[in-house]
């Protein structure tokens, strides 16, 4: 029975398991996004909220130093990269202080084509790349579908005639000797 026995195994030894969650929540804090198994975001999720927390408690107590010297141990223990660390406490904490949580945001994405596993990406909330670049860049305008049976009050010069009227241009005709067959 797995009574009280919180988070998944992942397939790994204890060792393994502590060094993937570090990978991923490393890659997560530098990249901001990044796309992996359900069940590894998921594990992840609860690993990064936790370091976030910790950050945001540190950077709100500016007064202490001692504490956020000791945040910083404390969060280096998992993440071994100082530019990440620097990352977190400049960058990431400061903007996420008005949050009570939820710092991450999952989106299930599909199968994957090779086994078959559920994807997902894992994204920092306060920190949508993509939607940022969305709305900088808004959907062209669509042409006004022409009604059936009216005729183009003009036509473009540049665009090719539809199907039915290709029939109408002349034809070329294939060089001489040029792919017939002579009877000799």
């Amino acid at each position: 029975m797995r009574h009280r026995k919180s988070g998944r195994k992942l397939k790994r030894t204890a060792s393994h398991r502590r060094a993937t969650l570090a990978a991923l929540s490393t890659a997560l804090l530098r990249h901001k996004r990044i796309t992996t198994t359900v069940a590894k975001a998921k594990e992840t999720r609860m690993v990064v909220e936790k370091i976030i927390t910790r950050a945001k408690n540190a950077v709100a107590k500016p007064d202490l130093p001692a504490t956020g010297v000791h945040a910083r141990r404390e969060v280096g223990r998992l993440i071994k990269d100082r530019e990440v660390i620097g990352e977190l406490f400049t960058t990431i904490a400061p903007k996420v202080a008005g949050r009570a949580g939820g710092y991450t945001r999952i989106v299930k994405l599909g199968q994957r084509y090779g086994d078959g596993a559920e994807m997902a990406v894992i994204e920092l909330v306060d920190f949508n790349a993509g939607q940022e670049q969305a709305e900088k860049k808004p959907a062209p305008a669509r042409a006004k579908k022409q009604a059936r049976g009216t005729p183009a009050k003009k036509k473009a010069a540049g665009t090719p005639p539809p199907a039915g009227e290709e029939a109408a241009a002349p034809k070329k005709e294939p060089p001489s000797g040029a792919g017939t067959k002579a009877a000799h």
